[in-house]
């Protein structure tokens, strides 16, 4: 009988977590149920000493219990390498402390283990920057340090939205009108007076009625169905974080389209769960940090999406194996 697979989860402190709504506790639900191994970190627990990524890492038992989720073992001291895979799971902001984060995962990776999502892809893939490899998916986009430009932007599309390239959550989202009084300030704040870039992007109309609709791509491949994310009445945003209403529904033929464009290059560079978000069939950023919406999706329509993830960490490892 095979061993059962070791996992290793980077995350933000188990409890302090929404367990009703968290994406990640869904994934280790569904390797537990696997009977896989689970071991905890996060990022205070990693280090690399003498080019060996290692970890102080704690065997974790998770329930599907919203007054007592998880149970946490006795802290060991261990090579990450030597673990089949490793979840990184560290919400945002994608600062400093998370890029060297990256960095220890990517020894851990040299040292045989698969990382999900691949270090390198996190580093690369910035959420919002890397729409730009997708112009065909994405309504008009601007990406600038140039106030003027910003300005000409908005002369030309009327009503746009402004945002900074790392933020999250819907954090300092703007919506701005030409003729606004308020847009030189705006501009002026994102870009930090022209020394910092930002994004500028055509205000799509959509994200009233239909709302900002996340897509789950797992392997290259959507998940069976999306989560609409429709804005409250007094506010432009389509996030969970800042109110939004999340509303399941069933795929399109543009969000398979989206995805078919967009799939395989995640699949190749190694980034098995994103999230694709879309206001009015166009892609408006490509989460790959640590999207969620499984919670939300499963609990409406008795899926897990958590499992599928599982199911492509399975197929990567024994591809591994068999080149091995």
């Amino acid at each position: 009988m095979p061993s059962p697979i070791r996992l290793v989860v980077v995350m933000d402190p188990i409890s302090s977590i929404k367990p009703a709504k968290d994406t990640t506790l869904a994934m280790l639900l569904a390797a537990q149920k696997r009977g896989w191994e689970l071991l905890y970190a996060e990022q205070k627990d990693l280090w690399l000493q003498d080019g060996v990524a290692f970890g102080r890492l704690r065997p974790v038992t998770v329930r599907d219990d919203s007054k007592s989720w998880f149970d946490l073992g006795e802290a060991k001291i261990a090579k990450l390498g030597e673990f089949d895979a490793v979840l990184m799971r560290k919400d945002p902001p994608f600062d400093m402390e998370y890029i060297y984060t990256t960095y220890i995962l990517d020894r851990a990776e040299e040292q045989g283990a698969l990382i999900v999502n691949r270090p390198q892809g996190l580093r690369d893939m910035n959420e919002k920057v890397f729409t730009a490899w997708f112009p065909q998916c994405c309504a008009p986009t601007l990406i600038t340090r140039d106030m003027p430009d910003m300005h000409a932007f908005l002369r030309e599309q009327l009503r746009i939205v402004c945002k900074p390239l790392h933020g999250m959550g819907g954090r300092s989202i703007f919506v701005v009108e030409r003729g606004d009084k308020n847009a030189n300030v705006i501009f002026e704040t994102l870009t930090e007076y022209g020394t910092r870039f930002a994004i500028v992007q055509k205000y799509i109309p959509d994200i009233v009625s239909t709302g900002d609709t996340r897509i789950l791509v797992i392997d290259g491949e959507p998940a069976p169905y999306a989560l609409a994310r429709i804005p409250t009445e007094s506010d432009n945003r389509g996030n969970l974080a800042a109110g939004a209403r999340g509303e399941g529904r069933e795929l399109n033929e543009r969000d398979r389209w989206l995805v078919n464009q967009i799939g395989p290059t995640l699949r190749k560079h190694g980034m098995l769960f994103v999230g694709l978000d879309v206001i009015g069939g166009f892609v408006t950023e490509i989460n790959v940090t640590s999207p969620t919406g499984v919670r939300e999706l499963d609990k409406q329509f008795g899926t897990e999406i958590a499992g599928l993830l599982m199911e492509a960490i399975e197929r990567r490892l024994k591809a591994i194996g068999d080149r091995g």
